[in-house]
């Protein structure tokens, strides 16, 4: 015959083990340590919502590599339609709008500033012209708007007896050694 009381020790110690895991269990379920159903429930929009925020700020930087690589065609267009390639193109350019406005150049000066480690190099050029007031001020809104890529710096004008006006007109472009 089995051993009975051997059995049955091993069973209550069994019964014990379980019930003071139960407790235990029980007393983590109801401790501060773990705390409520809502303020784990609290706990778990606190977290979506800041995922939610991240996918937010991350959003922009997806498919970065081919904003880059768009980026990059978008400048050597304007670099190739803006920016002159020479000198002669730039002086060639502001004759042509003169004409145009029937504007008459005097004198032109050119000096290319500092290279800059993008490829493209400042020019600054001080210019003359003459003619009416209506001309030269179309001339300059010819030179705002043209396809050639100008900031101009300064404007000065001067009256003459003739009626003529001269305009003294200092500006800056660039040329794009990439051409």
């Amino acid at each position: 015959m089995p051993d009975l009381g051997n059995s049955r020790r091993k069973l209550k110690i069994a019964i014990g083990a379980m019930l003071a895991a139960d407790l235990v269990a029980a007393a983590i379920l109801f401790s501060p340590l773990v705390g409520s159903a809502d303020s784990r429930t609290l706990q778990i929009n606190e977290l979506r919502a800041a995922l939610t925020k991240k996918n937010r700020e991350v959003e922009p930087l997806r498919g970065m590599d081919k904003k880059i690589v768009l980026a990059k065609d978008q400048i050597h267009g304007f670099y190739k339609d803006r920016f002159a390639a020479q000198d002669s193109e730039l002086l060639t350019a502001l004759g042509k709008l003169a004409t145009e406005n029937g504007v008459r150049m005097q004198q032109m000066r050119y000096k290319e500033e500092d290279s800059e480690s993008s490829g493209v190099i400042p020019v600054e050029i001080e210019g003359g012209f003459s003619g009416n007031y209506l001309q030269l001020v179309r001339f300059i809104n010819a030179l705002e708007r043209s396809k050639m890529f100008v900031a101009v710096d300064s404007v000065d004008l001067a009256g003459e007896s003739s009626g003529q006006v001269k305009l003294q007109i200092t500006l800056h472009s660039y040329l794009w050694l990439g051409a």
